[in-house]
């Protein structure tokens, strides 16, 4: 299962890919966390649907420093690509 999530507020420069990347990994999942040029967080989760969905939840709350306005999820029945390890793109 793949989801593709959309994170906004006050997400970037407060450690939030970092905070991504830590626990999608513990979580067992693979995929990538970005910020967008629109200060937006993009991140796509590859996994089971119930490691997904914690990780989403994690992603609601966020670091310390940030503070999270919304989140949308687009869930994707399968994509092209598959990642071997979850990691920050650049």
């Amino acid at each position: 299962m793949t989801a593709r999530v959309f994170i906004s507020g006050f997400v970037q420069g407060v450690g939030f890919r970092g905070f991504v990347e830590h626990h999608a990994s513990k979580l067992g999942l693979t995929g990538w966390v970005k910020n967008l040029e629109d200060n937006r967080v993009e991140v796509l989760f590859q996994g089971s649907k119930e490691q997904i969905e914690k990780a989403i939840s994690l992603c609601k709350k966020g670091p310390f420093l940030s503070e999270v306005k919304d989140v949308v999820v687009e869930w994707e029945d399968s994509t092209t690509e598959t990642f071997k390890n979850f990691e920050i793109a650049y």
